[in-house]
């Protein structure tokens, strides 16, 4: 059902977008498997991480990220034992090289970035491995100069192939008629003549092929036999040499492979952030907060995958005692774009995303779910109406306070007393819910009941009355009319039949204000916002520290994996410290760590830290041993690992 109302919203859209800017494969399934996170945390962090991106290509260029094309083919296959080929070990080469340029990159950025480029010092530069590779692989074959010897073997092969083609040449020029061709010939790999068949017999040596016609025999003379032993012989040297030097650098790679996998992860989650920030640039989005408070606001906000060349941006509000908003106006005027608007931008910002939208802020919601298209199936026997009241019956069962529901025409496609009724009976729901709610509509007793509910507002979208054409522009606080009947006695239809419609559809003329007064295209008065109170928008800032100085129990993230530890054993001449992940201590360099909350935080003055790390009966036997000295009790002393 989720993913349905994603695609409804076109998120998914958004996420294909976002999949064109990462590099490496690793990185578009991260986005595939993107969802809102439900940890307003994670929310800002990741929208963090997406602001910092977006300022360092803007400041330092596009970074240096690797494809990482075939590379964890070529590692697993190394961890098994198997000799690499060149070209799978060229691309590890180049993956080096794009690390060791990243971390570069990253340094540049660390006086613009507090979180993005301190995944610089997660990134090991493995430099020596890197030159192997280089000196020794070239244009996918083990180059000449990799070692000495090889160098030697393939120069005697050389200049032993230059006697044999010597010998052979002499042979051509001082007998002449006996050949067919004036060159040599290689054939199944070994130098030939072609000589005539009636002087075949006048060469001694091996027939190593015959032309079609019979009348040239290919025939390899008896003393370059010899030479070719000889280069057979060399050609083994040459092979076993390459398979040596092949081996040697698979084991560098195996000796790293730890490290290596360390900065698969890191460039991965570089590559996710980095696409982010490229998505933001070209649709010009900024970073809108999201808070837990119950509140919608979107100041001048665009649909990303419509053109902004002629859009006109949406201004909307929510929230603070106004839990729904219902939306009037004629077709094609723009509601349902609104809706789509408002959902799909709240989606974009709880996943980390950059809107485009100049202002505002979004709410936490557990769910965005929406009604929105006629959403009719043959295959399934579903009409319009129907398949409208099989997603609401869906909205309701999963909806709550903390959900954020999009109906598009609701009560229609069915006898319009009915849909009208049906229509304030969900609204009705969905207020007892409590949950936020926003609904397009063309019935007017739905915008009379949104006037009288303490909880919801009326809006609508602007209409230019002379020239007939939707505005796309929404006015929070007022109610819309849908103009049919304004718009068809402005295109000629007679008043006699206006006035028998005005009749018909609302007992008695001058009901519908046919005769518009004023104009949207010229009025400038601000939207009458009734009871909508927007709460200050709160601004999240992160604690920025110059010096970070590391305590025993101190609440740690580390990078790259993003694992939460704690400091259990201080900084060593290294500069590792030892912290506990889970039931693991580990040695992690100071720069991959970053305090998430510190120890005086956590715990009481003077609280006993063996309590976290040591077991029940260590401590026990600490205490026994604190009194007296016991031979026979043992106080184990665990050390983190490397």
């Amino acid at each position: 059902m989720i993913e349905k109302m994603f695609k409804s919203l076109e998120f998914d859209v958004i996420l294909k977008k976002l999949e064109e800017y990462a590099l490496s494969n690793r990185a578009k399934n991260r986005i595939k498997n993107l969802k809102p996170f439900i940890s307003n945390f994670d929310v800002i962090n990741n929208l963090n991480e997406t602001t910092e991106g977006k300022v360092i290509i803007e400041k330092c260029g596009n970074p240096p990220l690797s494809s990482m094309t075939e590379l964890e083919k070529s590692i697993t296959l190394a961890k098994k034992e198997a000799i690499l080929i060149p070209e799978q070990l060229e691309n590890v080469g180049g993956f080096l090289v794009s690390c060791r340029r990243l971390k570069s990159y990253l340094r540049r950025a660390e006086t613009i970035s507090d979180s993005v480029a301190l995944y610089g010092n997660s990134i090991n530069e493995l430099s020596y491995i890197e030159e192997e590779i280089k000196r020794s692989i070239r244009g996918g074959q083990v180059d000449d100069r990799a070692t000495q010897k090889l160098t030697t073997i393939r120069r005697k092969i050389i200049t032993t192939s230059e006697r044999v083609k010597t010998k052979l040449d002499l042979y051509l020029r001082n007998n002449k008629n006996w050949f067919s061709e004036s060159f040599v010939s290689i054939k199944n790999g070994r130098y030939t003549l072609p000589i005539k068949k009636e002087f075949k017999n006048r060469l001694g040596g091996t027939v190593i092929d015959i032309s079609k016609s019979g009348g040239t025999y290919f025939i390899e003379p008896s003393i370059v036999s010899k030479i070719h032993e000889e280069i057979g012989l060399l050609r083994i040297d040459e092979e076993n040499e390459v398979r040596r030097i092949l081996y040697n650098l698979t084991s560098l790679i195996v000796e790293s492979i730890d490290l290596i996998k360390i900065n698969i992860e890191a460039m991965e989650i570089l590559d996710f952030i980095f696409a982010k920030g490229k998505l933001s640039i070209d649709m010009k989005g900024n970073p809108i907060p999201v808070s837990i408070e119950r509140n919608i606001r979107i100041e001048k906000g665009r649909h990303p995958l419509l053109s902004s060349e002629n859009l006109v941006p949406l201004d909307f509000k929510i929230g603070d005692g106004i839990n729904g908003v219902v939306i009037t106006g004629p077709n094609t005027g723009g509601k349902t774009v609104s809706l789509k608007t408002v959902g799909l931008l709240s989606l974009m910002a709880q996943s980390g995303l950059h809107v485009p939208a100049e202002n505002g802020v979004f709410t936490m919601n557990n769910h965005i779910l929406c009604d929105i298209g006629d959403g009719q199936s043959i295959t399934e026997n579903l009409s319009t109406f129907s398949s409208h009241i099989t997603n609401i019956i869906d909205i309701l069962k999963t909806s709550d306070d903390q959900s954020l529901i999009l109906l598009d025409e609701l009560g229609s496609g069915t006898d319009p007393k009915e849909g009208m009724g049906l229509a304030i009976a969900i609204l009705e729901e969905l207020e007892i819910k409590n949950c936020l709610f926003v609904a397009t509509t063309h019935y007017p007793d739905v915008k009379d009941y949104a006037m009288t509910s303490k909880k919801m507002i009326n809006a609508r979208m602007t209409f230019d009355h002379q020239s007939l054409l939707p505005l796309y522009q929404l006015k929070i606080g007022e109610a819309g009319f849908s103009c049919a009947l304004y718009i068809a006695k402005r295109l000629g239809i007679s008043e006699r039949i206006i006035n028998k419609a005005e009749l018909v559809a609302y007992g008695s003329k001058n009901k519908t204000n046919i005769d518009f007064i004023g104009n949207d295209k010229t009025d400038d008065e601000k939207p009458k916002i009734n009871n909508v109170r927007v709460k200050d928008e709160i601004n999240i800032k992160e604690k920025k520290e110059n010096e970070i100085k590391f305590s025993i129990g101190d609440c740690v993230t580390v990078y790259p994996q993003k694992m939460t530890g704690i400091v259990c054993t201080l900084q060593n001449k290294k500069g590792e410290l030892g912290v506990q992940v889970k039931d693991k201590k580990l040695f992690v360099n100071h720069k991959r760590l970053k305090i998430k909350v510190c120890a005086k935080d956590l715990y009481p003055e003077d609280y006993d830290l063996s309590i976290v790390f040591d077991s029940v009966e260590n401590r026990k036997n600490r205490k026994k041993m604190s009194k007296k000295h016991d031979p026979n009790l043992i106080v184990e002393l665990r050390e983190p690992k490397k």
